[in-house]
């Protein structure tokens, strides 16, 4: 999805509630240590739920959000409890869908690359078929002619000089083979073009069924975030000042508990651990993105999604990784949570589907959620799944 379709999208829940989106997923929820991985899901297959209804193309206006449906009467209002485990559910089922759209994309860029290859192969297997059809053609020709190798054997027999005759016989041989040759050439030319010709049918198949699935991501992320925009410009100020509340102490709840647990280390306490050069040189690097939006898709430097900040931030150190969090947690050498050390990668939720770079004292720099800007956070800001060190030593 586009930058531009993302911020119209956006606008009204920017609108509503800015103090909301300065705070992550509250969560108390802690997954166990990463040795256990959790298998990444195959390519487009996390969050492609059916989308309620479709936007329109990249680049063009999102439709106006529907203002929140009226309560029926005698109905029990929605509690600020229940909002915001919606709110979050639903920023939650947008991200899933965004960085499912994200690996799609990857595969599509993958596979347009062996599609244009395929294709160019195709080009040059034809054009030496023909050829090769043209060479037949010719000797066709001076068969029908009486060029035939029976003729020039009768001429041979009644040569008067005998080596003559046999130099004019191994030339005879030499030509017999390359009109062999000729021919065989001709049937695997003919194979290979048929082959290429399929593969070439199966890859573009492939590229379409990609670009096809890639746009239900997309427009399953936009529902959701319509709804999100629907849902917060139905709150009142007094609403959005609780839910904003309500997930600040969450998220300082799940945060007391994990460093009292211990499962940080001692370097949750004193911030002393120190980080590679490469890990340094990529929590510079996204640190000084602070401030800057989160957008669907983004990559820099204007904006980032979450596993967009990841990446660039170690491709800045030098160092590429997969684009994704869910290839990021699938690729990499898992850490555990107490041997953390800054520009380490911590991964949230079962699925995978949100990564923040380690700072160092249980902190995290990440590119929350769509309204919101690129921040530190605690690191228990959402459920955690584990953590990978991009630079370790395979």
């Amino acid at each position: 999805m586009s930058g531009r379709l993302l911020r119209s999208v956006c606008t009204a829940a920017l609108a509503t509630a800015t103090v909301l989106a300065a705070v992550p997923f509250a969560s108390t929820a802690v997954a166990e240590p990463p040795g256990g991985a959790a298998a990444a899901p195959s390519p487009g297959a996390t969050g492609a739920t059916t989308a309620p209804a479709a936007p329109g193309p990249p680049g063009a206006p999102a439709a106006p959000a529907a203002p929140a449906a009226p309560a029926a009467p005698g109905a029990v209002p929605e509690t600020v409890p229940a909002m915001l485990t919606r709110l979050q559910q639903l920023y939650q089922q947008s991200e899933e869908a965004g960085e499912a759209y994200n690996t799609t994309e990857v595969a599509l860029t993958r596979q347009r690359a062996a599609t244009k290859q395929l294709t160019a192969s195709l080009a040059r297997a034809r054009a030496a078929l023909a050829r090769n059809r043209a060479d037949v053609g010719q000797l066709a020709r001076a068969q029908y002619h009486g060029q035939s190798d029976l003729s020039d054997y009768l001429r041979l027999l009644l040569a008067d000089d005998p080596q003559h005759a046999v130099d004019q016989g191994r030339l005879l041989a030499r030509a017999a083979r390359g009109r062999a040759a000729t021919l065989s050439g001709l049937t695997k030319g003919e194979k290979h073009a048929d082959a290429l010709a399929t593969a070439s049918r199966k890859a573009l198949a492939t590229q379409q069924s990609l670009t096809a699935r890639k746009k239900q991501q997309r427009d399953t992320a936009a529902a959701k975030l319509r709804q999100v925009t629907a849902l917060l410009a139905g709150l009142s100020g007094d609403q959005v000042a609780q839910l904003n509340s309500l997930e600040q102490s969450g998220t300082e709840a799940a945060q007391r508990k994990l460093v009292d647990s211990g499962a940080l280390g001692p370097q949750s306490r004193t911030g002393r651990t120190a980080p590679s050069a490469q890990g340094g040189a990529a929590v510079r690097y996204a640190v000084g993105q602070v401030g800057k939006p989160y957008q669907w898709g983004a990559e820099g430097p204007g904006a980032f999604d979450c596993s967009g900040l990841t990446s660039q931030s170690w491709a800045h150190a030098g160092r590429t990784i997969p684009r994704t969090s869910q290839e990021q947690w699938r690729r990499l050498p898992r850490v555990p949570l107490n041997q953390l050390r800054p520009g380490d990668l911590v991964v949230y939720f079962p699925k995978a589907t949100h990564v923040a770079i380690y700072l160092g004292d249980g902190k995290v720099v990440q590119a929350p959620r769509p309204g919101a800007a690129v921040k530190v956070s605690p690191i228990a800001a959402n459920p955690l799944l584990g953590a990978v060190r991009p630079d370790a030593a395979l």
